[in-house]
């Protein structure tokens, strides 16, 4: 048993030693992608190099979570545009384990919905892997200062996740005005309500 346990201490430091990403931190430098919107185009963060910030929402088409926030997900998109935030999101699902979040029935569901952001695809997985995102939606709330990116919250969309009519507190709206005002978040970090990312194998 002693072995044994030696053995579990070994092969879990030498894990560790391997880099395992574990996401970013509020504080951190965020890291860059380019990934392909469902027009065609590819996004990445220096497409908003003009811009405040950027709002980024990993979601997808199936979660039901997703789908209850598509709407307040709209509606938060154009009320950070008009403080400088843009917002893009990002389906990091494998459309073999979940075919509903395949890219042509992204460019459906973006369709349907009259989206007004970007919704580009994360076909490798790497993006978000580098964010740490874990759940959809999950937020990450960048800043940025002459191109430098930089991340100021991550966590839920709100503190309701199902019902909009009563929600008390929308953490990324706030963090956004903060920000835009000169300001620290009051809030930087909370848990992230939703689905589990459908990883490849």
């Amino acid at each position: 048993m002693k072995y044994v346990l030696m053995f579990m201490i070994l092969a879990t430091s030498m894990f560790a030693q391997q880099g395992v990403q574990t996401g970013v931190v509020v504080g951190d430098r965020a890291p860059d992608f380019r990934l392909i919107n469902i027009d065609g185009q590819f996004i990445s963060l220096d497409t908003y190099k003009n811009s405040k910030g950027l709002v980024v929402v990993f979601t997808c088409n199936h979660c039901p979570y997703s789908v209850k926030y598509e709407d307040r997900i709209i509606a938060l998109a154009a009320e950070t545009a008009k403080l400088g935030y843009p917002l893009v999101a990002i389906n990091p699902n494998d459309p073999v384990k979940v075919p509903g979040d395949s890219y042509e029935n992204m460019q459906v569901r973006a369709k349907e919905k009259g989206f007004t952001f970007p919704y580009i695809v994360d076909g490798t997985q790497e993006i978000a892997k580098a964010y740490g995102a874990k759940r959809t939606p999950h937020v990450f709330l960048l800043s940025n200062a002459s191109n430098s990116w930089k991340v100021e919250y991550i966590g839920a969309i709100d503190d309701n996740a199902n019902d909009a009519e009563k929600v008390e507190s929308r953490f990324v709206l706030d963090a956004v005005r903060s920000l835009s005002s000169g300001s620290t978040p009051t809030v930087t970090q909370t848990k992230a309500i939703g689905c589990t990312i459908k990883w490849k194998e």
